[in-house]
């Protein structure tokens, strides 16, 4: 295998680094001793519980792997690998990935030929027209050293023209040609907020996957369990839930700052997963981890997932009442 390249980060950056690493950890708190104390760090036996992802009819894990926060993030290729791995080698099936997120398909080009009849890849493309989908897939394809995905996602559809997305020369009528030939088996949209071009998208017909912000908290914001699973259950289209902890604290801006530790309190973190998966057709939660130990962690919470009590329901929501007021509408229109 030819050796892994990128940058070389200097000794103070690695200082800086290992430094953020321990901070992380230091966030993690009740969480990360919870995950100690059921052997977090022991190799873990059994597979992942597995849905089928709507009208796919394809079996995913329960928990799906988030790129962008290694991609994005100060990590080297190598330590990405093994970041990746450690999550794939534990049962995750379903890897969510795009152009836009740094180097994150780089990575899983030392990890996907291998494993490709095992995964489920989606990636996505971030424009309104099939000249810049074509552009981003192929460029997605070679990255990630694959010769076709399962998924494409429309991405940030919320902020889209969809009249230019639906257009003749527009992404979706290039994503229906490129479904035929093969190069990808579906179609999807993801996106953080604008709930109306969502529901104008599953009403074509034509989606197979939405990939949506679905988190205890920005139910009070961005209401997509309300104004867009609906919709999607009615045309069977197969729903993957994202910022289940209700991302990073400091929304986008801190994307590769990791150390900052997500806007979910530890303590909290298992019973907002399990929020995500109780949606009544999720099938799927993706979650990005910066190390090997959320990653790990991330796996022990979806291999120990139940459904929440009435009492712990109740609970968890009075919570993301009182932090949804400090979040605002941080990912866009609500």
């Amino acid at each position: 295998m030819k050796e892994l390249s990128r940058k070389s980060v200097s000794a103070r950056d690695q200082r800086i680094t290992r430094r953020d690493f321990v901070k992380t950890i230091a966030c993690l708190g009740t969480g990360f001793a919870f995950g100690i104390s059921r052997g977090l760090f022991a190799d873990s036996a059994g597979e992942l519980p597995q849905r089928v992802l709507g009208r796919t009819n394809a079996k995913v894990s329960i928990l799906g792997l988030g790129t962008a926060p290694v991609g994005e993030g100060p990590v080297e290729v190598q330590e990405g690998v093994r970041i990746f791995g450690e999550a794939l080698d534990r049962g995750v099936t379903y890897v969510d990935t795009a152009r836009i997120y740094g180097e994150a398909e780089e990575i899983l080009g030392h990890l996907l030929p291998k494993r490709r009849d095992k995964l489920f890849v989606a990636t996505k493309v971030s424009t309104d027209s099939a000249a810049g989908a074509e552009r981003s897939l192929n460029e997605s394809l070679r990255t990630m050293k694959i010769d076709h995905v399962d998924l494409v996602h429309i991405h940030s559809i919320g902020d889209k023209n969809i009249d230019r997305v639906l257009g003749k020369e527009g992404a979706l009528q290039y994503l229906l040609k490129e479904k035929e030939k093969g190069k990808l088996r579906f179609i999807g949209i993801s996106g953080h907020c604008g709930g109306d071009n969502f529901v104008r998208m599953l009403e074509t017909d034509q989606i197979d996957v939405v990939m949506c912000v679905l988190n205890y908290a920005d139910r009070n914001i961005y209401k997509f369990d309300e104004r867009v699973l609906p919709t999607a259950r009615r045309h069977k289209v197969g729903c993957v839930a994202m910022k289940v902890y209700a991302g990073i604290k400091g929304g986008f801006p801190n994307h590769r700052r990791g150390s900052v530790g997500c806007a979910t309190e530890p303590i909290y973190l298992p019973k907002a997963l399990a929020f995500a998966l109780d949606l009544e057709g999720v099938s799927v939660a993706v979650v990005g981890p910066y190390t090997v130990e959320q990653a790990r962690q991330n796996v022990e919470f979806a291999r120990d997932y139940k459904p929440l009590s009435e009492e712990q329901r109740d609970s968890l929501l009075k919570y993301g009442t009182e932090l949804a007021g400090k979040l605002g509408p941080r990912y866009g229109r609500a």
